[in-house]
């Protein structure tokens, strides 16, 4: 039984959440369920801390920054597995999360020390004459950070890890499927010298986690998600900040001029079926220009097939399953429908045997309506649909025709190609020469339209956890 953990203490709560392993559907842990009496603490505490984490020195934040990325370092196995059993990603998969928010930390160690204001002289008119204004940065205040299951530590560490280097106290809600990973981190949080009633990590159900959403001792909601949960949130949110990382329906773009078709497919296969296509910047739509489009299918084909569906802890398996029964169904269902519209099966659309969890075979789809949910929608999980082009421009097009912009790959040699569709394409991202799902932890990351609003990057997930304030000054 897990503890919750609320402004540095570890609690029981008198009620239980289940943790189930989704390949099998064993049961992994039962942790502490928080409602409302304990959220109410964990805010309390969160505010009262402020005062102590803002007067940290730069060097103290990036210290307990650095505590934690050596803490998950030295238990990155540990880790790993339990994510693998509480997540059902396959162990390799887990292992490459862990080194992720590991690097996430460090990142932040350094953007701790990073936080700069700035200095200049107010007479650009007569008005401002004789007049210099000093700009300094300060913590927001309150984080309430709303994780997801499907990258349940490394996204928990994208909002936390940038508030500690701001100096901003956080209230963390783990996804209620994946929440032993965060509590995993809460216990080097604990041992870093980062102050006690400033972090809290909270199992809790989605109405009770609405109270981080309205409660107005939060200043910043920092939530990723589905964009119905996420919008919603900004509504309900009233005058705090927020950020939102949604969906997307990513698409990867592939020109005539293929020069390394090993590259290129291997690619593809991972960014459509990595994490069994449940990464928001999951490769979903392909789009093929029509003089290599036949070498790609048969290609892509290939290797699609050559994964392997099994159990995530076993180091083979390349495939593992989806997070639980009801969205394998509901994709089983979104695929169905394609094919009565008219799409053709290129390979895939099969359950593992009975016994074997919630695996789907990846899945290619061709000839599908625009309309179709698993075009138009975030399928998330593995399922690709492939359509010809006979140009860039009808390319770009097609991947605009969508309410969502997160992330677009696009494999082409021409570099005026690619600063057209950096012109072009509506999407918060574009990666030359690989997938959509590509990321590094210090870059830029967010989308367009429905896909949500502002960005993570440790760097630039700071600067709206800080307030600049102003000092004007006579000479």
């Amino acid at each position: 039984m897990k503890q919750a953990y609320i402004a540095g203490e570890w609690v029981e709560t008198g009620k239980t959440l289940e943790v189930i392993n989704p390949y099998d559907g064993s049961l992994v842990e039962k942790v502490a369920l928080c409602g409302a009496p304990e959220i109410d603490r964990a805010l309390d505490a969160a505010v009262a801390s402020l005062p102590e984490t803002a007067r940290m020195e730069p060097y103290q934040r990036a210290s307990a920054l650095a505590f934690i990325r050596d803490g998950i370092l030295a238990r990155k196995e540990a880790f790993a597995q339990t994510l693998s059993r509480e997540n059902g990603k396959t162990i390799l998969e887990s292992r490459l999360e862990i080194a992720r928010a590991a690097a996430t930390f460090d990142i932040a160690a350094g953007e701790a020390t990073r936080i700069q204001g700035e200095a200049y002289d107010l007479g650009i008119n007569p008005m401002g004459a004789g007049r210099r204004a000093l700009v300094r940065k300060y913590p927001i205040g309150v984080v309430a950070a709303v994780a997801p299951f499907n990258f349940p530590l490394n996204l928990a560490v994208h909002k936390v890890a940038p508030a500690l280097a701001a100096g901003c106290p956080v209230v963390l809600k783990p996804a209620s499927k994946t929440p032993l990973t965060g509590l995993m981190l809460a216990e080097l949080v604990e041992k870093s010298g980062w102050p006690k009633g400033a972090f809290s990590v909270l199992p809790c159900d989605r109405a009770a986690g609405q109270i981080l959403v309205e409660d107005d001792r939060s200043k910043l909601l920092s939530f990723t998600g589905s964009p119905e949960v996420g919008w919603k949130m900004k509504r309900d949110a009233g005058r705090k900040k927020v950020v939102l990382e949604l969906g997307g329906n990513a698409g990867l773009i592939i020109d005539k001029d293929v020069r390394d078709w090993d590259w290129l497919i291997a690619r593809a296969v991972i960014g459509a079926f990595y994490q069994c296509g449940q990464v928001c910047i999951s490769v979903q739509r392909i789009y093929v220009h029509q003089e290599v489009i036949g070498e790609f299918r048969a290609r892509f084909k290939k290797a699609t097939e050559a994964l392997k569906p099994g159990d995530p802890l076993d180091e083979s398996t390349t495939l593992g399953p989806m997070i639980d029964s009801a969205n394998r169904e509901r994709l089983q269902q979104w695929i169905q429908e394609a094919l009565e519209q008219g799409a053709e099966l290129v390979t895939g659309n099969t359950v593992a045997p009975v016994g074997v969890g919630n695996n789907l075979a990846a899945t290619i789809l061709e000839e599908v309506e625009p309309s179709c949910r698993v075009n138009a929608e975030e399928a998330f999980g593995p399922v690709v649909t492939l359509t010809p082009v006979e140009s860039m421009e009808e390319a770009f097009e097609r991947v605009n025709d969508s309410r969502f912009g997160l992330q677009c790959g696009l494999f082409s040699n021409d570099f005026g190609v690619v600063m057209k569709a950096l012109d072009a394409l509506e999407v918060g991202g574009v990666i030359q020469n690989d997938v959509p799902s590509f990321r590094v932890d210090s870059m830029p990351y967010g989308g367009v339209k429905d896909s949500g609003l502002g960005r993570e990057g440790v760097r630039y997930a700071m600067e709206d956890m800080l307030e600049r304030r102003v000092l004007v000054y006579r000479m």
